[in-house]
Formats: C-alpha cells, sequence, structure tokens
C-alpha cells in the first residue's frame, strides 16, 4: 500500500515548438510520480485563441484521452476515423502496437480552444495489439449528494466513479471523472480504498482534502482513503483521475511508452523510415495530410525506466 499522502503536483510550461506552435501545462509525469493508477501523461492546452495545427504523428504502448472544455478538435488517425470533438465527448485512441494521428481546430482562424489531454499506459496484454478508435458522445452522469449547499455532478469519462461505468474501453481498472461542485458547497467524494487518486482543479476554486488549490494544480492523494471532502466558496470544476496502481515501470520518450530503451529505439526507426517512403506499415497513413511530425533525436544515453519516489 502507498498510504494516505497530500502532495501537490505543479504544473510545468512546455512550448511544444515547430509545426506544433503551442505551449502546454504539463502535470503528468511528474518528475517523482510517473504514473497514477494507469495515468501517464497529462497536458492542458489553452484556454487561448489559437489555430491548433497537430501534424500526424506516431504512438505506441498507450491509449489518448482527448477532453475538450471549450472549442471543437478535427481528429484523423492511420484507421481511418475522421470525428470532430465537442464538449461532454470523448474521444479515446488506442495505440497498441502502432498508430498515427493528427489533431486540428476546425476553420483556417484562431479560435478559443481549450482542453486536458491524458495518457493511459496499456498492460503488457494489450500493448502489442491492434490499434483503435471509440468516439462516446454520451457519457454516464453522476449526481453526489452535497453534505452543505447544492449537490454535485460528475461525468463518468473513463474506467468507473461512484456506482457508474463509462462505456469506454479500459485495459486496466481505473477512474476518470469530471466533477462540478456549485458555489458554497461541500461535497465527499468516495474513493475506492485500494486505488490511488489525484485531483486537479480545472477551473474555479476548491479545497480538497483540507488543502486549498491553486488553479492547473493536481494534488496527489495516495490510496487508503474511501472518500475526500471537497468544497468550493464560487465553484470548482475538478478532474479526478486514479486507479490501481500500475505495477510495470515503463520507458516514456516522446510519443511512445515502452519497457526499454530498445523498443523506443525500434519505434522511432520504423517511424522515421515510413516517412521517408519505405514500404513499412506499422503506423500506417493519416489521409489528407503532405506533412508528418519528424521523431527529434534520441538522446546520448540509455533511456531509463521513471521510478516511483512518493
Amino acid at each position: 500500500m502507498i498510504g494516505e499522502r497530500r502532495i501537490v503536483l505543479e504544473p510545468r510550461e512546455v512550448p511544444l515548438g515547430g509545426v506544433r506552435g503551442m505551449d502546454v501545462l504539463r502535470v503528468l509525469p511528474h518528475r517523482n510520480l510517473p504514473t497514477i493508477g494507469a495515468w501517464c501523461f497529462l497536458d492542458r492546452f489553452g484556454p487561448a485563441d489559437t489555430r491548433m495545427r497537430v501534424e500526424p504523428h506516431p504512438h505506441i504502448g498507450l491509449q489518448t484521452v482527448t477532453w475538450p472544455l471549450v472549442g471543437e478538435i478535427r481528429h484523423r488517425d492511420s484507421l481511418g476515423s475522421d470525428a470532430d470533438l465537442r464538449r461532454g465527448q470523448l474521444n479515446l485512441m488506442t495505440a497498441g502496437h502502432g498508430i498515427s494521428h493528427s489533431e486540428y481546430s476546425l476553420g483556417d482562424d484562431p479560435v478559443p480552444l481549450d482542453a486536458l489531454q491524458f495518457w493511459v499506459v496499456l498492460p503488457e496484454s494489450a500493448r502489442h495489439g491492434e490499434g483503435g478508435f471509440e468516439r462516446h458522445t454520451s457519457l454516464p452522469a453522476v449526481t453526489l449528494a452535497a453534505e452543505q449547499g447544492t449537490d454535485a455532478e460528475a461525468t463518468v469519462v473513463l474506467g468507473e466513479f461512484a456506482g457508474a461505468a463509462s462505456p469506454a474501453t479500459v485495459f486496466t481498472p481505473i477512474v476518470g471523472a469530471e466533477i462540478a461542485v456549485p458555489a458554497g458547497s461541500t461535497v465527499r467524494l468516495p474513493l475506492r480504498a485500494d486505488w490511488e487518486h489525484a485531483i486537479m482543479l480545472v477551473d474555479g476554486d476548491a479545497v480538497v482534502a483540507e488543502h486549498p488549490m491553486t488553479r492547473n494544480d493536481m494534488l496527489y492523494l495516495g490510496d487508503s482513503r474511501e472518500g475526500v471532502v471537497v468544497s468550493s466558496t464560487e465553484g470548482a470544476l475538478l478532474f479526478l483521475l486514479g486507479g490501481e496502481p500500475f505495477e510495470d515501470e515503463i520507458v516514456m520518450w516522446w510519443n511512445f511508452a515502452g519497457r526499454s530503451h530498445d523498443e523506443i529505439v525500434e519505434a522511432r526507426e520504423a517511424w522515421e523510415a515510413e516517412s521517408v517512403g519505405a514500404q513499412t506499415t506499422r503506423f500506417g497513413v493519416v489521409e489528407g495530410h503532405e506533412v508528418r511530425i519528424p521523431a527529434p533525436p534520441l538522446p546520448d544515453v540509455r533511456l531509463m525506466p521513471r521510478g516511483r519516489r512518493i
């Protein structure tokens, strides 16, 4: 068991640069905490008026979870998927052995855009499998009775929470839920004591487990909790994530989640070979694009798993 924790994970600004041309706030992975359950990555891009152009790029060994807050995003991938995504809907892409995709804002001009992008690392049983894409336009909602004030509402994005289950495909015991706490309310969020959890303050103000939150910070709660009390003065939008602690050590580099340096090298070489026209099919082709994002150079040292230090 990890035990109860109350540790603030502060986001850092990351310039994506190149053809992406965007700055994001990155919360996960944290230098002391590579995963929370199977969640291994969290970026927030926005709020901003921007023209998003993320050209085709590859993934292995993970699922991408796109959760828009403001604006619409067009997803295209090498499976032939072409879907627009808006508030309250979920795009879930499973990379398996290899997939590529692009993400564009709609239209040619800058538009208001704000979204959370998560990655979920795949276990051994699923990470070498075929890729997949799901779009869920209806997700289960849960009412959480208030201890004070008005009841809170939760949307179960991934996995299970408070007796409700998302229809999205998962491969590990997991939870991802957006929670709206009304102004002046106090509510207790039910948790599984054998899972670890963390809560991000997306907007508004909140006190979580007696800790005053700062916008975009994530509070890591550890495990061994059957619930956590959340209160808000002006109203809050939160995102809860967690699950069964992920036991495998992973090697993350660029858009890849593997288990060894050699796996990462192999995936990078396959992407670069495809980008210059070699007859390989690991990552496929995203139709409608003439530009792909090249892989960055590998570091001069062997990539090693990031261990948990919390």
